[in-house]
């Protein structure tokens, strides 16, 4: 039976719950897609515990990434077929087994994509195509730091940073999660729980610095990687796992001339032809086997709230993928 997984209230993941619904039938410019994988996210958290605001309605199907079937095209739809395959990054309502999205959003899958890849890859391997292409745009013989390199978007970057010729300095969690992202590319990586990160990345860069950083925890990491950018470095902050970075001033940046962005992947997949590039671009390092797909667990779709709370305790590695 068709159901959704609604998140009833903000709160914790005991606020959600299986609802059965009726395949919704789409409007102008819009699929129906029964879905066969679903990616867990950060930013699912941050909606469930009511950081970003929620539209008004009863409930929330949170998810924002998810590969699936065509089975019904809204007036007006060209270039997508009834049994086509698609996958898409687009905030809310993936946790169902039948949703809707934007046509315009979706984004056909080669045969040799599998479903659950596709699900595990989409809205963080186009993140990190957003990161290392604009956010800071790094070039063969840059230095960087990446926070959380043994999460979905890490083992990711890890891999594509190393297949462009850069030297991925990363942070992780323990001992397994170090041995982890080191087998995934990056030069190398410091326990966060037992090392000084900022005197860790001084000594492997001589004292000079990394051109770039990229965090994703936030309050915990948001100064340290300021402290450890060169001149005229750049501080990409994408995400708040440990909270929101209210430490960091602007005046924080004039120890080095430093550059702060704070992007979002929604911004950039709403510019006309950059999802068909980019998507592009994350299938084909894939293909190439440049960038191997770490999925660290399954789960079936109605226990989403424990998968919740594994993301949250830090106890996960890699892409969660949920099956309806």
């Amino acid at each position: 039976m068709p159901y959704a997984m609604i998140a009833t209230v903000p709160g914790g993941p005991d606020v959600l719950t299986r609802r059965a619904i009726t395949p919704p039938a789409p409007g102008p410019g819009e699929i129906m897609i029964r879905q066969t994988a679903i990616g867990l996210n950060y930013i699912d958290v941050y909606f469930r515990q009511g950081l970003y605001p929620w539209p008004q309605g009863d409930g929330l199907i949170l998810g924002s990434e998810g590969a699936g079937v065509v089975e019904a095209l809204g007036a007006g739809v060209t270039g997508l077929t009834l049994g086509q395959r698609v996958a898409y990054a687009v905030t809310n309502g993936a946790y169902a087994t039948h949703r809707l999205i934007p046509a315009a959003q979706a984004v056909a899958l080669p045969d040799d994509i599998a479903d659950e890849v596709a699900a595990a890859v989409m809205l963080k391997g186009l993140t990190v195509h957003y990161l290392i292409h604009h956010s800071h745009a790094v070039t063969a013989g840059d230095t960087v730091l990446f926070h959380a390199a043994a999460g979905g978007v890490g083992l990711l970057a890890g891999q594509w940073l190393a297949e462009k010729g850069v030297r991925a300095i990363g942070t992780a969690g323990g001992p397994q999660k170090c041995a982890l992202a080191r087998a995934h590319g990056y030069d190398a990586v410091i326990d966060s729980r037992a090392e000084d990160v900022v005197g860790r990345v001084m000594d492997l860069t001589g004292g000079a610095g990394v051109a770039a950083a990229y965090d994703s925890v936030g309050a915990d990491t948001i100064l340290g990687s300021v402290a450890v950018l060169a001149r005229f470095g750049t501080l990409v902050s994408f995400g708040q796992s440990s909270g929101a970075p209210e430490a960091l001033r602007v005046s924080h940046l004039a120890r080095a001339s430093l550059r702060l962005t704070r992007p979002s992947l929604f911004h950039h997949s709403a510019s006309p032809g950059w999802l068909a590039r980019a998507a592009g671009d994350l299938f084909g390092v894939i293909r190439s086997g440049a960038v191997q797909v770490c999925i660290g667990a399954h789960w079936p779709l109605d226990q989403v709230a424990q998968a919740h709370g594994a993301l949250e305790a830090r106890a996960t590695t890699g892409s969660t993928v949920l099956i309806p």
